[in-house]
């Protein structure tokens, strides 16, 4: 007797087939948070290039605003809830780490028995779980994946802390991801990604009784070099020109960080996505939930190539080139 090694057929490549997005409706300007913290709207606007952010109420939770996106991306698939094999989550700011939030997230939306599970590369976690689900497409192991990205980063953050609480926010952005047609080309492009486990001090959460500590100017030099590299390496193994692409999204971590990495990648500042200005860094939410909002607001053409760049505590990256749905 010989056992499949797949469970559907095989697929030529993958593509993302819808997005879904949610911000939460508490938001917060510079100035509240300047009623707090010794800061401005001046210095803040000009260290991190953030105007306002979103917060989470304190009832609301990294799977309710998970199942929010991933509902929206569903309903716009035009998929069922029984079409979906595999539901990931990715997420760093967790209440909890048991039970997962990709198995609650799939009751909610009446997705039964997929498999379910959260997938932790901080501020790249999004693109490397869009990353997973393209390959479990390829190789038969499922054919429709639900991915999302979500955060409640406040959770975790001091709010009295001048270097991190300006930053942060809260989201969550979603995907659905299945096979392309028979004799087209993949919608999701190969993947770079690698991780400097010799800066992983660099961004850390001593323990469960600990805020987020960082060390911004470490962090931002550590982005500024080394990122640009990766995502031009993406764009070669998609066999795509920089100049092809209607679209550059990285992870928001800081105004100034994703337009330094854009100025030496060569993507024209009107391409590139600056959700960071009114959202606030939201970690693995902030790539889908950014794209989101470019493709509501009729910024990008389906079909359309747009390229995704995580980065973030680990130090993990990952980039990838995708087709716009």
């Amino acid at each position: 007797m010989t056992l499949s090694s797949t469970s559907f057929p095989p697929a030529a490549g993958a593509r993302i087939l819808s997005l879904g997005g949610y911000q939460p409706g508490n938001v917060v300007t510079n100035d509240d948070i300047s009623a707090r913290v010794d800061t401005s709207d001046e210095w803040i606007r000009s260290r991190v290039g953030i105007v306002s952010r979103r917060f989470a109420g304190p009832e609301e939770s990294v799977t309710d605003m998970a199942a929010v996106a991933g509902g929206k991306a569903l309903a716009a698939s035009g998929l069922s809830p029984g079409d979906i094999d595999l539901v990931i989550v990715a997420t760093c700011s967790a209440e909890a780490s048991i039970p997962n939030a990709s198995a609650v997230v799939a009751h909610r939306l009446g997705i039964t028995a997929p498999g379910a599970y959260d997938l932790n590369a901080a501020c790249a976690g999004f693109c490397y779980a869009l990353a997973t689900a393209s390959d479990a497409v390829r190789a038969g192991t499922a054919r429709y994946v639900l991915v999302i990205g979500a955060e409640k980063m406040t959770a975790w953050v001091d709010q009295t802390d001048r270097n991190t609480s300006i930053i942060f926010a809260d989201g969550a952005g979603a995907a659905i991801v299945g096979p392309v047609a028979e004799g087209k080309p993949s919608g999701i492009g190969p993947v770079v990604w690698g991780s400097a486990g010799d800066m992983a001090e660099k961004i850390t959460i001593a323990d469960r009784d600990s805020f987020l500590q960082q060390e911004g100017q470490a962090v931002f030099r550590w982005a500024t070099t080394s990122m640009h590299p990766v995502a031009a390496q993406a764009c070669e193994r998609a066999g795509v020109a920089v100049s092809d692409l209607a679209a550059f999204v990285p992870h928001q971590a800081n105004l100034r960080i994703i337009e330094s990495i854009a100025r030496k990648l060569g993507v024209p500042r009107e391409r590139l996505a600056d959700d960071i200005v009114t959202a606030g860094n939201t970690s693995s939410a902030s790539v889908p939930l950014a794209l989101a909002r470019m493709v509501e607001r009729g910024a990008l053409k389906p079909g359309s190539l747009a390229l995704l760049l995580g980065f973030g505590a680990g130090m993990c990256y990952a980039a990838q080139v995708i087709t716009v749905p």
